[in-house]
């Protein structure tokens, strides 16, 4: 099995990278697990004031803090893990990488920052959820 865990830095990407990781111990054989990182694309103005050189960096800095814990805690865990980076809205990336890379299952933390968000869903997370064809694992 092929598990995709989106990641961005943050506490419930913890949570997520952390399940994924008992649940990755529970396989007699140990499935293939592939951390993602998805940046925003800068706005045209901006990017053009930085330059391509300056986009980049900033972008690579973006993956690095993203992926940092989760790639701590997966060496902890001593499990094999892949990396893969994109410029993209998170959603769209979270959805194109799944289908794209045949993966089992997506396990993904929501934010859920409204004011009700102990009742909805984060924005990325229903959006992966209603518009993915592989299954999608929420952990909150």
């Amino acid at each position: 099995m092929k598990i995709l865990i989106p990641v961005d830095g943050s506490k419930t990407a913890a949570e997520a990278v952390k399940y994924a990781i008992e649940l990755a111990k529970s396989f007699a054989v140990p499935p293939s697990l592939t951390l993602l990182h998805a940046d925003v694309p800068l706005m045209r103005r901006v990017a053009a004031e930085l330059g391509t050189e300056g986009t980049r960096k900033y972008h690579e800095g973006n993956h690095e803090y993203a992926l940092k814990g989760a790639r701590t805690a997966m060496r902890r865990a001593k499990l094999a893990f892949d990396e893969k980076t994109v410029v993209d809205d998170a959603a769209p990336a979270i959805i194109k990488a799944a289908k794209a890379g045949k993966y089992g299952l997506v396990v993904m933390g929501s934010h859920g920052r409204t004011a009700l968000g102990t009742v909805f869903l984060g924005s990325v997370a229903q959006k992966v959820l209603s518009q993915s064809n592989v299954p999608v694992l929420v952990v909150r």
